[in-house]
């Protein structure tokens, strides 16, 4: 692998790491609850920093197309997500109408407890420029996913 190739890999895979701290960040500071197309989309931003430590450890490129399978993965559960918010096409009714998973049947006939509500993926907690967090990580790992095919495709 080449220099070249070895940083723009690490630009790639430290990007994928920003993302998921970024995601625990508005988690566990922010208070904001991921639904589960969120959690889904955090899977292969982990996978790509592993594919990043084995490519680094290994100096083998051609672990940049695992990288930017991976990227891509997220990229297209982002750009999904982001149209069950927009209302352009549906996800599974647990995700987009509350669930009781998890509630035994005397907790749900117990009025005193109290459960938090469960996270609706059709629901925007949070927005930049008009864009909700799933946009932007449709957006973000699209470019991610370049730099990998860049690494992977660059020669010297």
């Amino acid at each position: 692998m080449t220099e070249i190739q070895r940083r723009t890999m690490l630009l790639a895979g430290l990007g994928s790491a920003a993302m998921l701290a970024g995601a625990f960040g508005f988690q566990l500071i922010g208070g904001l609850a991921p639904c589960q197309l969120c959690l889904w989309q955090r899977w292969p931003h982990a996978a790509a920093v592993l594919i990043l430590g084995l490519a680094l450890l290994t100096g083998w490129r051609g672990l940049a197309w695992a990288g930017a399978l991976a990227a891509l993965a997220t990229a297209g559960l982002g750009l999904f997500h982001a149209g069950v918010e927009q209302g352009w096409w549906e996800f599974v009714s647990s995700c987009t109408q509350g669930s009781v998973a998890g509630l035994s049947g005397s907790d749900l006939l117990n009025t005193d407890i109290s459960a938090a509500p469960p996270v609706r993926c059709d629901q925007i907690p949070w927005s930049f420029l008009g864009l909700s967090m799933a946009a932007w990580n449709a957006i973000v790992s699209a470019g991610l996913t370049g730099l990998w095919l860049l690494a992977a495709t660059r020669r010297g």
